[in-house]
């Protein structure tokens, strides 16, 4: 038989264990509704049927599928670098045409944030001072981590065969993992409350979110190339 103090203190425990249980469970459920009235307040702002926010969706979510599926198709057939007859040309057309995308994209996004409603509390100086410092750091993450990597390092030259000594590791890359893409949802987020839009909010997120689905297909990849390049039979090779 369990000694009577001890089925009391177990009996305590139970209780203890079920009121944390319970707080945690209130917390989370809290949270779950401030989330929740925060997306139903951005969505009643913002008409998903509009061509022009569609069009933005569009071209936030092609874009980095298009350069991970032909940066990958490249690396797997060299077609490109054999077309254009060398990997750097091969690259440099890639590039060019990533940015040509990116220009698009956003157009997109400035052309769905001006199409739709504003958000009246953000529409003010303090916040449109506050995109402003948003969009200050993220091209400073953007700018230079473009010119730590260079053009090749930038756009995806590491699928074309061209490879750096080694892993960048200066400023940003000691800053934060990935700040390209970090920085370019910086600049999103920026914009988005410089013009007090909640469509560019809800569009930042989706830029987030994608570049988050890319980061993890794209960083294994980054990872491998680099441990094959400094391991000691590619070396002798």
């Amino acid at each position: 038989m369990v000694p009577r103090a001890e089925l009391t203190a177990l009996q305590e425990l139970e209780k203890l264990s079920s009121l944390f249980l319970w707080v945690e469970f209130s917390l989370l459920l809290r949270d779950t509704e401030a989330d929740l009235y925060v997306m139903t307040r951005l969505l009643g702002y913002v008409d998903p049927s509009d061509p022009c926010f569609v069009a933005a969706i569009l071209t936030i979510t092609f874009n980095p599928l298009f350069w991970n599926v032909v940066a990958r198709w490249e690396q797997k057939t060299r077609q490109l670098s054999r077309a254009f007859r060398s990997p750097y040309l091969a690259c440099y057309s890639l590039g060019t045409a990533i940015l040509l995308l990116n220009v698009l994209r956003s157009h997109c996004f400035t052309q769905a944030m001006l199409s739709q409603p504003k958000m009246e509390s953000l529409d003010n100086p303090t916040a449109y001072r506050m995109g402003l410092v948003l969009l200050g750091v993220g091209s400073t993450f953007v700018l230079s981590s473009f010119f730590a990597l260079g053009f090749t390092g930038t756009f995806l030259g590491d699928y074309f065969g061209i490879l750096k000594e080694a892993r960048v590791t200066t400023f940003p890359f000691n800053v934060l993992d990935n700040p390209m893409y970090w920085g370019s949802t910086a600049n999103y987020l920026g914009w988005a409350v410089m013009h007090a839009s909640p469509t560019g909010l809800l569009l930042t997120a989706v830029v987030a979110l994608v570049y988050m689905v890319a980061i993890l297909y794209e960083e294994p990849f980054t990872a491998q190339i680099y441990q094959q390049k400094a391991s000691p039979s590619h070396k002798r090779s």
